[in-house]
């Protein structure tokens, strides 16, 4: 290697150097006013804590068979109250809302071989199957040779109930 070879070597080795040795301090000087700037107070802070105990609270709670209920060993429940349950499972099923918000999409415009609404000649051969097939396949799905029906028409967060509502509300349009 030549003496200028060697020269620049150095000096970038040097400049190199430096630079590290910058961006060292750099770093050790933000940790520093960063730890000072940190504001504690925030941590401290009630609201701060509350919001922080939400976040990762549990989703559930496990009872077991002759252990004292949560409740009871002085934790709170987070669920609503039982009394409240039945009200909601005894709403009526609107077989036409939940077409509408979950079925139209197919079966309004043929999609993937879904019978269109109103078409009594595509219903005719699934309505003579009976209630109960038709109820089936739009619960658990149904390939069939015009198309695929996914399971609650791809809407797994509709009850059973609210499918058989849609399908009937389908079939009786398409009669």
């Amino acid at each position: 290697m030549s003496n200028h070879d060697q020269n620049f070597f150095n000096l970038f080795m040097v400049v190199i150097g430096a630079l590290v040795g910058i961006a060292v301090i750099l770093i050790i000087t933000a940790r520093i006013v960063a730890g000072d700037t940190q504001l504690a107070w925030v941590q401290g802070d009630p609201a701060y804590a509350a919001a922080v105990d939400a976040r990762i609270a549990p989703v559930g709670r496990v009872s077991i068979a002759g252990e004292e209920p949560a409740e009871a060993a002085g934790e709170t429940a987070d669920a609503a109250p039982a009394a409240d349950a039945p009200a909601e499972t005894a709403k009526v099923v609107d077989g036409e809302q939940v077409y509408n918000t979950a079925c139209m999409a197919c079966h309004a415009s043929g999609a993937a071989g879904a019978p269109k609404t109103g078409d009594a000649g595509a219903w005719k051969a699934r309505i003579a199957q009976g209630a109960d097939t038709l109820h089936k396949h739009a619960i658990e799905g149904y390939q069939g040779a015009a198309g695929f029906m996914p399971p609650k028409g791809g809407q797994t967060q509709l009850s059973d109930a609210e499918v058989i509502a849609a399908v009937d509300f389908m079939a009786a349009k398409s009669r």
